[in-house]
């Protein structure tokens, strides 16, 4: 089933080139598919932290490489993040995708194959190649049907993220040339390579900077916001509600387990440096006029905070991060979508042109407040939980940094908010006056986004108790 997960979409993305006109329904339906492949994969999980449902077999045998996938309970929320977003973005297109469209849903297709083979690789050199793998079709998605400017904003997208590809293959093969006996990428061989704590300070940042790059974090952050911006609506989904989870599943997969001691050495400055983020790009989100970029410096805001958690080493911290890589997943495709959906019908993204719209469209402004609510950290929400967990945790390892990163939730509740009355109170204007309600189409994404909002808020332990064991056991 972990195999079908993967050849799926990947064989969906080559139906959709041969057959132009069917592109957006043969993209819906795999992804459907997927996420039923999900479900019966959960149905048969047996929460322990053992990798199950695992194909292994030799690819280049000389060399240690092997085709070895499985799952256990991190790589299965990560499943569900993928599989389970992937029908909405399919679905919010809001028709602007008008050119080439068998191209755009065949790189869709492509992405999800590659984001299901990082989340379930179990060889360093398959990992690395699924990783580079999902950068394509997002770099031709950015690049094809993005907006003003696209091609230099997508080409520092590019060259930020390849560059911290670079680093991180470089000391993979580093990595490889230290296991025993005959040299392996099996998971198992590297977690069990002696290293000295120089060889793992080295090795340490280069896998570090792949991952903060994707993230991002702090200072290695500054590709995000214009991408985000520029990227059509469902680029930036895949982007923000998906992708820069890789690079915090790669923290939680391979460098805690891997460079212990040098995380131990470095603890300290990498969570200082989410704690800067977390401030600074709450701080920045505030000023913003675009509602779209003000999206992309909170999910920079909420990333770094997701990366203290995790580095603090706690095991609150590493279950916050869990539901809370959910959580923002299921938040920010529903903001950019409401973003998109402005932008639709007024053609802007400038706030200060807003205002009123709930007057006119009460059930689009209901559906905003709830997803604003889960964003902001609302208790019974989808984002308590996580954040809770995660200041918890960081609170374990200091107080004065969980301080301030805890001003993440006043500072959200600070841009977020203003953001709403900007957009949704006050009196209406030439802009706003005729602004439509929420259409059937809308609301086929935004009902499942609303439930997901309070149903991860009161039954959290529908995700913890998937990750329980596997994290005990990391």
């Amino acid at each position: 089933m972990v195999l079908l997960l993967l050849l799926l979409p990947l064989v969906a993305s080559i139906i959709c080139l041969a057959t132009p006109n069917y592109g957006k329904k043969i993209a819906l339906g795999a992804s459907l598919f997927n996420l039923l492949l999900t479900a019966i994969i959960s149905y048969q999980f047996i929460p322990d932290a053992s990798s199950q449902f695992g194909i292994n077999y030799w690819w280049i045998q000389r060399l240690g490489i092997s085709f070895h996938l499985g799952v256990d309970g991190i790589s299965l929320v990560l499943l569900w993040l993928t599989n389970g977003l992937m029908p909405l973005i399919v679905l919010a297109d809001n028709n602007t995708i008008v050119e080439r469209k068998s191209l755009f849903y065949s790189m869709m297709l492509l992405m999800q194959a590659a984001l299901v083979g990082v989340f379930t690789s179990l060889d360093g050199f398959l990992f690395y190649l699924f990783w580079e793998l999902a950068l394509i079709p997002i770099y031709i998605i950015c690049l094809l049907w993005g907006g003003e400017n696209r091609i230099k904003i997508t080409l520092k997208f590019f060259i930020y993220t390849l560059a911290g590809s670079l680093v991180m293959l470089i000391g993979l093969i580093y990595l490889y040339l230290q296991t025993p006996g005959t040299h392996s990428f099996d998971i198992q061989v590297l977690y069990n390579t002696a290293l000295s704590l120089q060889q793992e300070s080295y090795l340490f940042w280069a896998f570090f900077i792949a991952f903060a790059i994707k993230m991002p974090i702090f200072p290695l952050h500054t590709w995000q916001p214009d991408t985000y911006t520029t990227a059509p609506t469902q680029g930036t989904m895949l982007l923000s509600g998906i992708m820069l989870k890789m690079g915090i599943y790669g923290v939680i997969r391979w460098l805690l387990p891997i460079f212990p001691h040098a995380l131990i050495e470095y603890q300290y400055l990498v969570i200082l440096l989410c704690v800067i983020g977390v401030v600074y790009a709450s701080c920045i989100a505030i000023v913003q006029k675009d509602f779209k970029r003000m999206i992309a410096y909170s999910s920079i805001a909420h990333v770094g905070l997701i990366g203290a958690g995790i580095l603090s080493l706690s095991l609150q911290g590493l279950q916050g991060s869990m539901i809370q890589m959910i959580s923002h997943g299921v938040n920010v495709v529903g903001l950019f979508f409401i973003a998109d959906i402005l932008h639709h019908r007024i053609k802007s993204n400038q706030m200060d042109s807003m205002g009123g719209i709930r007057a006119v469209a009460p059930k689009f402004a209901t559906y905003f407040i709830i997803i604003l609510l889960g964003s902001v950290a609302m208790p019974l929400t989808n984002g308590f939980v996580g954040e809770f967990l995660l200041i918890n945790g960081l609170f374990q390892f200091n107080s004065t940094l969980a301080a301030v990163a805890g001003l993440t939730v006043i500072l959200g509740a600070v841009y977020m908010l203003v953001a709403y009355q900007k957009i949704c109170l006050g009196a209406t204007n030439s802009t706003t006056a005729t602004f439509a309600d929420t259409s059937s189409k809308d609301a086929i994404i935004l009902i499942p986004i609303v439930v997901l909002v309070f149903t991860l808020g009161l039954l959290p332990n529908l995700i913890l108790n998937l990750s329980e064991a596997a994290i005990n056991n990391l």
